[in-house]
């Protein structure tokens, strides 16, 4: 079993789902075959164009984030860590949300679920939580990186407690689809996507499973290392 030099534990839909095919192909990359995809051709954007304003979502693979990346502490394994999100996933029901939205975020594009997401909101807390004990807690470095971008007196507490301020509260799920671009490239983005988007936020967005994601270090793309359904059982009792 090979070892990584962070873990994260994402949402990301499967390949075959129209979401996934959607996804993996606008970011130019399947993240669990770890190979390459052909990009869309999108009305009003260059191939280079997307590419250059895709670096960050690609590299990282199209997914929604529910417990941001970790260095495993000194004593926890990979296989201790699935074993425990196996056990954890057994214990959470599948969640229901309202459809996506194409909507744009802090100067990047997103697809966010609509109301109601407090169900969402309680499994990424979940995960945060409960698996607190395999991270390995954040150097002074790491640390004052994230207070550059000014925090709130909460989110300065929840990097200190979880290494991450936007958690609970903090917390925006979101299926990342550029890196952070200025006003006029939104606008142009937004515009080119909005039809291909759109079939994909008609109906109820519902998450059944995770994944744990492995970052390999140096740059290089993170790798989809398994996924782990939800209890569904739970649903009918």
């Amino acid at each position: 079993m090979t070892d990584y030099q962070r873990y994260a534990v994402y949402y990301a839909p499967h390949p075959q789902s129209d979401l996934g095919r959607f996804g993996n192909a606008w970011l130019g990359r399947d993240p669990l075959a770890n190979i390459e995809l052909t990009r869309p051709a999108l009305a009003g954007l260059k191939a280079d164009d997307v590419i250059a304003a895709t670096t960050s979502p690609t590299r990282y693979g199209f997914h929604g984030t529910l417990k941001p990346p970790f260095t495993l502490k000194q004593g926890q394994s990979r296989s201790g860590l699935e074993a425990a999100l196996e056990k954890l996933c057994a214990d959470i029901t599948p969640v229901t949300c309202g459809p996506l939205t194409l909507k744009s975020i802090s100067g990047f594009l997103a697809l966010i679920p609509t109301d109601p997401v407090a169900p969402l909101e309680h499994l990424a807390a979940r995960m945060v939580r409960d698996l607190d004990d395999f991270r390995q807690p954040e150097d002074a470095t790491a640390m004052n990186k994230r207070r550059a971008a000014g925090l709130s007196a909460r989110q300065e507490n929840y990097l200190v407690t979880w290494g991450y301020p936007y958690v609970m509260e903090d917390f925006r799920f979101h299926l990342t689809l550029s890196n952070k671009l200025d006003p006029k490239q939104l606008e142009r983005f937004e515009a080119s996507l909005a039809s291909t988007a759109a079939p994909l936020c008609q109906t109820a967005f519902i998450i059944d499973d995770i994944c744990l994601f492995g970052d390999p270090g140096d740059g290089k793309p993170f790798h989809l290392l398994r996924r782990f359904a939800l209890n569904r059982s739970k649903m009918r009792q």
